[in-house]
């Protein structure tokens, strides 16, 4: 049997294979002294370019266009920025005793980020949903995380009697705000040819992730943290995860048909209101967090990452079929790594 086949059969996601081998290079030759000085500003100029590229990319008539449907993109919202972060506020409740500091914190982290933009779409897509009503939802999420995961995370960091700084703030200001808002001026000029040249901005958007995993997790290599990590803390972490996912995979579907909305519109709403980015989590941390620590602050979001892969797959699949069954048959194609990113 070759690797492929095998990650075929096991359904691997490629990018998480990625992840995990930069995380393994990261601990074996983490950067040390001046090589990550280097990096440090590498990995700042990746990040500001990678939000640049995100505000060139993001459409606002796509935006303005789906906003009319305000009860779905309500309770996408509500599902976003109010439903996830009180359920990573009750999980690091439960769990602060038996977790680190910092991965009680990154449960936290990952209910405070915004819905992706690819995933959504494509398995909303692969359902048969509202994809136009995806694709505003999403892009809407992207938009007001780069203010609001920042401002939740205030709050709820204020909680626990932490807080973002006034530095942290003025690094997420030059490093993430600036540049999107710069991307979105600059669209008229440049929207076209990213549109053109996809696989050109998808292999520097991964790319940029994989050197930030790299700097993060080799800072924690240096400054010796992975120690304090066990295998248990993991599984908790894990199933945490899987739960918060669970919780709101029901809930988005009982309002959705509670609220009478078509079956397309559910669909829509249960992907979008369901996702956490990563492509958007990883550069955000890095800027809010502290650099020794931000390794394990991630690793929840991770976790999810595949968590929320593997059960919308399976969902997508579900709903499909359902449609199938009623409207004929109709060729329904798998998720593929694409999906992966955001």
């Amino acid at each position: 049997m070759t690797i492929s086949s095998l990650r075929d059969r096991l359904k691997l996601d490629p990018y998480l294979l990625a992840l995990a081998g930069t995380v393994a290079i990261a601990a074996l030759l983490p950067a040390r002294g001046i090589s990550a000085e280097v990096l440090d500003k590498v990995v700042t100029v990746a990040i500001a370019a990678l939000f640049f590229l995100y505000g060139a990319r993001l459409a606002p008539q796509a935006v303005l266009a789906g906003l009319a449907h305000w009860r779905l993109q309500s309770i996408v919202f509500l599902s976003t920025y109010l439903l996830f972060p009180l359920l990573g506020l009750a999980a690091t409740w439960l769990l602060r005793p038996y977790l680190a500091p910092e991965l009680a914190l990154g449960l936290v982290f990952v209910c405070a980020l915004p819905s992706t933009v690819q995933s959504s779409v494509a398995f909303t897509s692969i359902a048969r949903g509202n994809v136009p009503a995806a694709l505003c939802s999403a892009s809407v999420s992207n938009l007001l995380g780069v203010v609001l995961t920042p401002a939740l995370l205030t709050f709820l960091m204020g909680t626990h009697g932490t807080g973002l700084s006034v530095g942290t703030l003025e690094k997420l200001t030059l490093q993430l705000l600036l540049p999107f808002f710069a991307g979105q001026l600059m669209r008229p000029l440049v929207g076209d040819w990213l549109l053109r040249h996809k696989p050109v901005t998808s292999l520097f958007d991964r790319g940029s992730i994989l050197l930030v995993v790299y700097a993060a997790f080799s800072e924690g290599m240096v400054a010796g943290i992975w120690g304090r990590i066990s295998l248990p803390s993991l599984g908790i972490v894990a199933l945490a995860d899987f739960a918060i996912l669970a919780i709101v995979l029901v809930l988005t579907g009982l309002v959705s048909r509670i609220g009478g909305f078509s079956k397309e519109d559910e669909i829509a709403i249960v992907f979008c209101g369901s996702k956490k980015s990563m492509a958007s989590g990883i550069p955000m941390a890095n800027i809010l967090f502290p650099s020794t620590a931000v390794g394990m602050i991630v690793l929840p979001l991770m976790l999810f990452h595949q968590a929320q892969l593997f059960a919308c797959a399976a969902l997508a699949q579900r709903y499909a079929r359902r449609r199938a069954d009623r409207d004929g048959p109709e060729r329904v194609s798998p998720p593929t790594a694409a999906t992966s990113l955001a």
